[in-house]
């Protein structure tokens, strides 16, 4: 299998002129797709040439090696939790494929890239925008493969309105799923789908309990809904009828109070209690709630199972107004990150605080790359405390366990992790320091400045370096041994890249999710992997 650092040592330049490199399809792939947002504009690229680029390169593996993109898909969703990429990356990878006459995996693509029951829809959208209105059969058969697996009663609640263009009836009528055997009640569902959105008004069918329940809350009077929020179980009536925050809302007809809150927060996932929290303190949810949500915030396979990227813990406690969420969300953090290393020796972590790095990493987002650029940092430089305080960095040169934390652009700072501080307040530290050193992204003369006989350097930047101002010939990583690993963890995935790609120790990596620390885990330990996957 391919490493992430092989490629075509094809030489180039970055997007600002400095020495850089092409790597393979399948790198350039791979780290395009786990930074991708789909349709957003990024600061050297817009969403056309960026989305086109992705397009071109899914066309390119797909017909090279069909079965590692499948795998890659697979991964993508269920493990680096991007949606939107992933959706594209099947369906164009199909496309291409049907193009040439090529059959083997686009049903298996088509199903690996929907993994919430949304999805269906999603890849109908995309596929019937894109590529017509007719539908090849691997399509429809991954559809409704997923359809089988996905589709439930509080999906079909929670999911499927007007404000979609593909119901779930309109998934079903296009790709017409057979009911798993395994759901036995998955048949009602489907005619219950179908009937609703044809506006028949027959009764929800008696096998379908969480519905049948959630009509009864429906057909109540305005005027006596809120009585069920004050009632003895109250928050189970809610739960059992499928009710999110959002339908409850609108339910209600009324204000989100405490009361309708506190009634619905026990049903509520960590990423809607995450995103909920000024609403929380602006409502004056009780403190006893408060801690409950705490206490879930604080639960390691909580975190784990909700998959939400590090970043959300950062963007919650910047949202949050009140102090009562800090501790959990520090702990949660934590618990997303915990994949990090424990490292010997001295390793030398550069983040980029350059003004490419302050674009944010989508339109709906205010979390910046320089954002994820300081929770990595921040992240391994605690690590690195922690390990040289309790002796889990191994017994390397002087300074064991030990991690300098240095931010660059024109020039360079070094930032203090406190002992047994706050890695959120850590972070919100350190980007307040952006624009102290400037605004360019020069790495060769970072590196030349900070680079004092570490054992390793790590670098976290988009990786559009400028030319060496003494030699233009110059890489990012000439002042490095080459005997000293080097780890670029790339936070944009534009095509050209300032390590070399099939140097001995020079690795690049990237993303969003806590998947980077996994990576970066594995090939600092000396282990010999290809993908994550």
């Amino acid at each position: 299998m391919a490493k992430f650092n092989k490629a075509q040592n094809s030489s180039t330049t970055t997007f600002e002129g400095g020495k850089a490199y092409k790597r393979d399809a399948k790198s350039d792939l791979f780290l395009l797709a786990v930074t991708n947002m789909v349709g957003e504009d990024t600061f050297y690229e817009s969403a056309d040439v960026r989305d086109q680029r992705y397009r071109d390169l899914v066309h390119t593996v797909a017909l090279e090696d069909p079965q590692w993109l499948l795998r890659f898909v697979t991964w993508l969703r269920s493990e680096a939790n991007m949606r939107s990429a992933s959706v594209v990356a099947a369906c164009e990878a199909v496309w291409a494929r049907l193009q040439v006459g090529l059959s083997g995996q686009n049903r298996q693509l088509i199903a690996a890239a929907c993994q919430r029951a949304d999805e269906p829809g999603e890849v109908l959208a995309y596929w019937t925008g894109r590529h017509g209105r007719a539908l090849p059969k691997p399509v429809k058969r991954g559809v409704a493969d997923a359809v089988a697996r996905l589709y439930s009663e509080y999906s079909l609640a929670k999911y499927d309105s007007d404000a979609k263009g593909f119901r779930f009836a309109d998934v079903i009528d296009l790709v017409h799923p057979v009911a798993a055997a395994d759901k036995p009640w998955q048949g009602d569902l489907f005619r219950h789908a179908l009937d609703r959105r044809h506006n028949r008004d027959n009764p929800v069918p008696a096998a379908l309990g969480t519905l049948t329940k959630r009509a009864e809350l429906l057909a109540l009077p305005v005027a006596e809904r809120r009585a069920v929020l004050l009632a003895g179980g109250g928050a189970e009536r809610l739960a059992a009828a499928g009710m999110t925050w959002e339908a409850l809302a609108g339910w209600l007809q009324g204000p989100m109070d405490a009361a309708a809150w506190e009634a619905v927060i026990p049903s509520m996932g960590l990423m809607a209690l995450a995103r909920n929290l000024r609403n929380f303190d602006e409502a004056e949810v009780a403190d006893e709630v408060a801690w409950r949500i705490c206490a879930r915030f604080l639960d390691a396979g909580q975190v784990a199972k909700s998959r939400m990227l590090p970043y959300r813990w950062l963007s919650a406690y910047r949202a949050a107004p009140s102090l009562r969420w800090g501790h959990a969300l520090e702990g949660a953090l934590g618990h997303a990150v915990a994949g990090i290393p424990a490292l010997p020796g001295r390793t030398l972590v550069l983040v980029d605080t350059s003004g490419s790095m302050g674009a944010t990493v989508s339109a709906r987002s205010q979390v910046r790359h320089v954002d994820i650029g300081a929770l990595i940092g921040v992240a391994l430089a605690f690590r690195g405390a922690q390990a040289a305080a309790d002796g889990t960095g191994g017994s390397g040169s002087a300074g064991s366990g030990s991690v300098d934390l240095v931010g660059f652009a024109d020039g360079v700072f070094r930032h203090q992790a406190p002992k047994g501080g706050s890695m959120l307040r850590s972070m919100e530290a350190f980007t307040k320091r952006v624009g102290e050193v400037g605004y360019g992204t020069r790495i060769v003369e970072s590196v030349k400045a900070a680079y004092s006989g570490h054992d390793r350097v790590v670098i976290v930047s988009d990786m559009q370096t400028f030319p060496y101002y003494y030699d233009k010939g110059k890489g990012a990583d000439a002042f490095i041994p080459d005997s000293v690993p080097v780890f670029g963890i790339n936070t944009s995935g534009y095509g050209r890249s300032a390590l070399p790609p099939n140097k001995t120790n020079r690795f690049e990596i990237g993303g969003f999710s806590d998947k980077v620390f996994t990576m970066f885990g594995l090939l600092a330990e000396g282990q010999d992997v290809a993908w994550p996957f």
